[in-house]
């Protein structure tokens, strides 16, 4: 791995947004799906998927949800079972309640929050297949309320023998009722306008390669969309005290999502940082994700040398990682001083994997620094709020002046003629 000082290392990653070709392929789907419908659904499945479907067969039938619950093994069933109530139980603590405040001249304000009403959870196939991600979409719109959550996933996740059963059943077990074997920009454009086989979605979730991303981005507005995720990323602060191999698989857990995946050491330790270095090149050999691993830890792996505590926490909250393991003395001496994590794994029992899997936290997490500014997949992301204003004449002979004054400041005179023409008449 390279090693630098801290002070030399610069946050060179960038957004990816795509080729020019890679964007006009995506609005050309993008486009066809939304005038056409079924057809281009259908067209660019046949196309980028090798798979022709026709209408009826977009989508999952029960019985295909029963035979993949027969190809699954019972270790997996009670892992995936149990990873599922403790996700249930963190999220539920998020929830939030409608709220009114009556004021002593009869105003009252308030907050309504309700529930979006169907939601779209798109689930990748290509490199791996990640069951895991289902739980962490479908739980927290499940949790706030969603009445209609539906699930889309390319048709060949598993191969030649079709969408994954792990898919299928982490989908059932979720409680998804509804699944489509279709992926790519041609899922996400069906979710956002709707198909005669599709109906149309509030909100669409869930990770996918570089023209889901693109497809995300040009729909947001017809729908919102959760974010666009950029490669995995995992820092670890370390001290002398830290067992090197421990780290060293921790960035290789990163490692070997993508070659993108971004895997960073920041320690005070010269000691520390040559061990784990060495313990990353012993491990490397042995992964079967060896070649993608390998790639993402040259290009974009690093151990960071630090001169003090004070600057390896400054670099930490300048990159502000999605993952954030902290292996020092006193681990929980240094949470204060974190500002920006998408999520922080605290002491060396504290594994990622610890959190992708089943501690119950969400696994989607803020990448690209956005942490800065932007948080995990929670509860909140499948609730829409409204202001409640229940204004009192009491209140409004108090205050029309005011906001006539502000309104006519601006020079909307309507707006304060909305109000004067209630004081002149309620005065009569």
């Amino acid at each position: 791995m390279r090693m630098l000082r801290a002070e030399e290392f610069g946050l060179t990653r960038e957004v990816e947004y795509g080729t020019p070709e890679q964007n006009e392929a995506v609005r050309q789907i993008v486009e066809a799906v939304r005038t056409e419908g079924d057809s281009a659904l259908l067209r660019y499945t046949e196309q980028h998927d090798r798979m022709k479907l026709d209408a009826a067969s977009l989508r999952v039938t029960d019985a295909e949800i029963q035979a993949a619950y027969e190809k699954v093994d019972d270790a997996f069933l009670t892992a995936i079972r149990e990873a599922a109530v403790n996700i249930r139980k963190f999220h539920e603590k998020q929830l939030r309640q409608s709220w009114v405040d009556v004021q002593p001249d009869g105003t009252m304000l308030g907050q309504l929050l309700r529930p979006l009403k169907r939601v779209g959870v798109y689930v990748p196939g290509g490199k791996a297949a990640y069951p895991s991600s289902v739980l962490m979409n479908v739980i927290p719109a499940q949790v706030a309320g969603v009445p209609e959550i539906v699930m889309v996933t390319p048709p060949a996740t598993g191969g030649k023998s079709g969408i994954d059963p792990y898919i299928l059943v982490a989908a059932a077990e979720a409680g998804v009722k509804e699944m489509y074997r279709v992926g790519g920009a041609q899922a996400v454009a069906a979710l956002a306008y709707g198909t005669v086989s599709i109906p149309p979605v509030d909100k669409i979730c869930g990770p996918g390669n570089i023209y889901v991303a693109l497809a995300k981005r040009l729909v947001f507005g017809a729908v919102d969309i959760d974010s666009i995720a950029g490669p995995s990323e995992i820092v670890v602060l370390a001290d002398e005290t830290a067992n090197p191999s421990y780290i060293a698989a921790d960035l290789l857990s990163q490692a070997e999502h993508d070659e993108m995946a971004s895997a960073i050491l920041v320690t005070t330790s010269t000691k520390l940082a040559e061990a784990v270095s060495a313990e990353v090149q012993r491990q490397l050999a042995t992964l079967p994700r060896e070649t993608i691993a390998r790639q993402s830890i040259d290009n974009y792996g690093a151990v960071l040398i630090a001169q003090s505590t004070a600057e390896a926490i400054a670099v930490i909250n300048r990159m502000a990682p999605e993952h954030l393991e902290i292996m020092v003395a006193e681990p929980m001496a240094m949470l204060g001083r974190i500002e920006n994590a998408g999520a922080i794994f605290v002491g060396p029992y504290s594994s990622e994997p610890v959190g992708d899997y089943f501690a119950g936290p969400n696994h989607i997490l803020p990448t690209n620094g956005t942490a800065r500014f932007s948080s995990p997949v929670n509860v909140d992301d499948f609730v829409k709020k409204s202001s409640l204003i229940y204004y009192s004449k009491e209140a409004l002979f108090s205050n029309g002046d005011k906001i006539m004054t502000l309104a006519r400041h601006e020079g909307l005179e309507a707006h304060a003629r909305a109000i004067e023409i209630r004081l002149e008449q309620e005065r009569e």
